[in-house]
């Protein structure tokens, strides 16, 4: 089965989602009723068949992550950013940022993200492997330090 291809819009979303979008209006952009699963906690969460997970903050949609193997494909300059290796990663988005002049954030867990992108790239273990799974953020959030001390790390879970 061939995975969905999603663009990435810095500072805006990914794919056929906006950052500040209802619930409502991330399952009509996913073509889905509703979500399968939601979860409560500090960030509201809603994980969808599709290999994508939603997080709300007052009810508006701040970051999606995409799962390694089950996600949409989000490349960045050619590079998937689900379902690669981690460190060849981790490696890409240094020189990403070096070349295109990004801002690179170190988070508690040591995933690397470009800020004025929106682009975190944490890692999922999958089997007996570790795969890149991406998650989308709003700048603003993913700058806070309340977002980088609490990340959603449900969002690592296979």
């Amino acid at each position: 089965m061939e995975r969905e291809r999603w663009e990435i819009r810095p500072g805006a979303g990914v794919g056929p989602l906006h950052f500040g979008m209802s619930p409502a209006e991330v399952a009509e952009a996913l073509l889905v009723s509703g979500p399968q699963e939601r979860v409560g906690g500090p960030y509201e969460q809603e994980d969808f068949r599709n290999g994508v997970k939603a997080f709300y903050e007052a009810s508006r949609l701040a970051c999606a992550a995409l799962d390694a193997v089950t996600g949409p494909q989000v490349f960045l300059s050619g590079f998937p950013l689900a379902g690669s290796d981690p460190e060849q990663g981790h490696q890409f988005l240094l020189n990403h940022a070096a070349e295109h002049g990004n801002w690179v954030l170190y988070t508690p867990d040591d995933s690397v993200s470009l800020t004025d992108l929106g682009l975190l790239l944490r890692s999922q273990q999958v089997g007996e492997a570790r795969l890149t799974r991406p998650l989308f953020v709003k700048e603003e959030w993913l700058e806070s330090q309340h977002f980088r001390d609490h990340l959603p790390l449900e969002a690592v879970a296979g």
